[in-house]
């Protein structure tokens, strides 16, 4: 006896089955930022990567530019509970940024313009899980989403895709960013619901 017949192929994956728990769809792109939008013009911007045995990696726009480019769609999903689906977005995987970059550290401190931070475990943006992004949805990405470049952990809570990254620490130990002083959750994993300190 035949359990399952040849028509059948699986289960579609719906929606459902990408939204971490206590999330809600939206259609729209919500603005969120705990400060003033910076505007940094492309001749004075510069991504670093400075390791813990302070050692600086450096690209200004035009070699940022000219890095191996990708276009990841993925799901977002931020703390405060909306979710967006199948974003696309352009730009430089963080592996490409590290192939030189000598370091036995495990921690990130990402900073931004602006002064904001987010600490992730240096493993969460590598392996294809990460990228400095400077295109959405076909489009420069405007100021507001974190333009001209933003990170993107699309694995996390959307707080650790710091807007407006300007470079990378790397730590041998964890030190806590802007979010995490004020009771967010030190690693922010949107399937566990790790929103708040103690989740």
């Amino acid at each position: 006896m035949n359990v399952i017949s040849r028509g059948f192929h699986g289960r579609r994956r719906d929606e459902g089955d990408r939204l971490p728990p206590g999330q809600y769809l939206v259609e729209d792109f919500p603005v969120l930022s705990a400060g003033p939008t910076p505007r940094v013009p492309l001749d004075r911007w510069e991504f670093a990567i400075d390791t813990e045995a302070g050692v600086t990696h450096r690209w200004s726009w035009p070699e940022f530019q000219a890095l191996p480019q990708e276009t990841p769609t993925v799901d977002i999903h931020c703390v405060t509970e909306w979710s967006k689906l199948d974003t696309s977005w352009e730009g430089v995987s963080l592996d490409v940024l590290f192939e030189d970059v000598d370091t036995d550290a495990s921690y990130a401190l990402v900073y931004s313009y602006g002064g904001y931070t987010t600490n992730l475990p240096l493993e969460d943006l590598l392996d294809g899980k990460a990228w400095i992004a400077h295109r959405f949805d076909g489009e420069e990405l405007e100021p507001r989403h974190g333009g001209p470049a933003r990170l993107i952990v699309p694995h996390l809570y959307f707080w650790k895709s710091a807007k407006w990254v300007r470079g990378i620490r790397l730590l041998d130990d964890d030190h806590p960013g802007f979010w995490e002083t004020a009771g967010y959750h030190n690693y922010g994993d949107p399937w566990r619901e790790q929103r708040y300190e103690g989740d």
